[in-house]
């Protein structure tokens, strides 16, 4: 089958159950205990996203609104309680369907199926990441602070996305310069240096977070 599903819940024994029985289905399985994991794992492109609404911290309804301009696949609701107008907030922020638990999981596992079956947005599936407060969307080429864009140029775009594509690795300014321009080409890599410190400009006038680390005596890389 190969979809993939994350599912969402703060609840141990819920999660559990979802992962076995989608998994014995013939699904791939992410699982996140809370609303912060699970805005980092919808960069991994699930087919279908499981969401607990009710969690700490970062409920699921935040989640939705935090993920749903950048990750088009469907979002069910998990939730113990729900109102006429709680079912309304959900969907006019981008959720799909609401089950109530507790669920009858082999009714979940045929609402699953109905919508991925009816998914018709999934032949088109954008490529994003979300580090706390910023997406990056690789199909856009466009980085995000909430709803917020930082603009970049196109050059900085490219040093931003092989350092983000390439996390936690150490480049030299050499390196990234011929990643970005081609072995073949001409010019002063030392301009990385200054393209790297215009890029933080801009990420700092919207957050705190320093994205790009500089490796002394080595070079950069992407710490988030």
């Amino acid at each position: 089958m190969g979809y993939k599903i994350l599912a969402v819940d703060d609840e141990p024994y819920i999660l559990q159950l979802l992962k076995d029985y989608f998994e014995l289905e013939g699904y791939l399985v992410m699982t996140s205990k809370n609303g912060r994991e699970a805005i980092e794992k919808a960069s991994f492109g699930p087919d279908l996203i499981l969401l607990d609404i009710n969690m700490p911290e970062i409920d699921g309804i935040e989640v939705c609104k935090r993920i749903r301009d950048h990750v088009s696949c469907p979002i069910i609701f998990l939730t113990a309680k729900v109102t006429e107008q709680d079912r309304i907030n959900g969907l006019m922020i981008g959720g799909d369907d609401y089950i109530i638990k507790p669920f009858n999981i082999d009714e979940l596992g045929a609402r699953v199926m109905a919508h991925l079956r009816r998914e018709s947005r999934g032949a088109k599936k954008d490529m994003v990441k979300f580090v706390g407060g910023l997406t990056v969307n690789f199909n856009e080429r466009c980085l995000y602070c909430e709803e917020d864009e930082i603009p970049l140029t196109k050059t900085e775009f490219d040093i931003l996305e092989f350092l983000c594509m390439n996390r936690r690795q150490v480049f030299s300014k050499e390196r990234i310069y011929e990643n970005i321009r081609g072995y073949d080409s001409e010019g002063d890599s030392n301009i990385i240096t200054e393209h790297i410190r215009r890029i933080r400009m801009k990420i700092a006038e919207h957050t705190e977070q320093n994205l790009i680390e500089t490796v002394w005596g080595v070079g950069y890389k992407w710490i988030g």
